[in-house]
Order: C-alpha cells, then structure tokens, then sequence
C-alpha cells in the first residue's frame, strides 16, 4: 500500500507533515505524527486539515482574541468592538472575496509558502522554525480545528 505523502510526491506535490520518517517536500520530518498530513497545491492547501468544514463564528473568535490569534496585532478587520487594530497587514475585509478556502489555509498554515519575507507566524508548520520557546517547541499555534474554524470566518468575508 502506497501512502498517501508516497502518493503526493508521486504526483509532483509538496507534502508538509509531521510524520515518521522522511516525506517529500517536508523540512525535518521526525518523530510522532504530532499534526496531520496536508498537500500544497500550487498556493494552496486545498483540502481541510480535519475532512470537515470550521464554524465561521468560533473562527471570528479566534481571529479577534489577543491571546489565541493575535491576528488583529498586524491586520484590521470588521471588528467594531475592537480597539486598537493592526495596520502593517492586510485589512481582512474581503478576504473571502480575493482568495479561495485552500488559499486562505495555507496561509495560516504557513505563510512562508506565500512569502519569504513574511513576519506572519506558521500557525500549523512545527518543524524548521526559530526562536521557539522550548514549551511550545513541536507543538502548532492552532490545532486542525482552529485552522478550519479560521478559514470558514475569512472565506465568509465577502465585503
């Protein structure tokens, strides 16, 4: 049986997980599987990290909490209630509209894909990070769940 990195790389697709052993396109893959397999495609990761959609309203929570996301650090966004919204980002208004769901993904996934130069952190990638603090080493800012919930708020910002 062929598994299913096997298979991506096969295909000419970047695969990033943490899995045991080496797969293709995946910096120092070690150790216990810690977060699930994900395909990039292009610049996307097309297919949710949990099989299933994310709630849009737990999403907005996330995205608006200073202590989880820490989105609104760098970005803005239709956050009335908020005070004190980030400028160096995008505006997240709209979001849904410029981009597709697996657009949108990879870059919470990991941002890097994207852009070399961003300041925006990997909120899922473990592995070839730097200046980790040791508790949270291995461990992704956002579970799969979280992702998804993120990614359905953003796609639903139309306007």
């Amino acid at each position: 049986m062929v598994s299913p990195a096997a298979a991506a790389c096969a295909a000419g697709l970047a695969v990033a997980a943490i899995l045991p052993g080496p797969a293709c396109g995946a910096e120092g893959v070690t150790g216990e599987p810690q977060v699930p397999l994900f395909v990039i495609e292009g610049d996307a990761v097309p297919k949710s990290l949990t099989g299933t959609k994310g709630d849009a309203a737990r999403g907005r929570g996330i995205v608006a909490n200073r202590h989880v996301g820490l989105c609104l650090l760098c970005h803005s966004g239709p956050f009335p209630e908020e005070r004190l919204q980030g400028t160096i980002a995008p505006d997240l208004r709209g979001t849904g509209a410029r981009l597709s769901e697996g657009q949108i993904r990879l870059r919470i996934v990991d941002s890097s894909r994207v852009s070399t130069y961003t300041i925006m952190p990997a909120y899922y990638r473990t592995e070839g990070l730097t200046r980790v603090a040791p508790a949270y080493r291995g461990k992704p800012i956002l579970t799969a769940e979280q992702v998804e919930d993120v990614v359905a708020f953003l796609s639903s910002l139309r306007h």
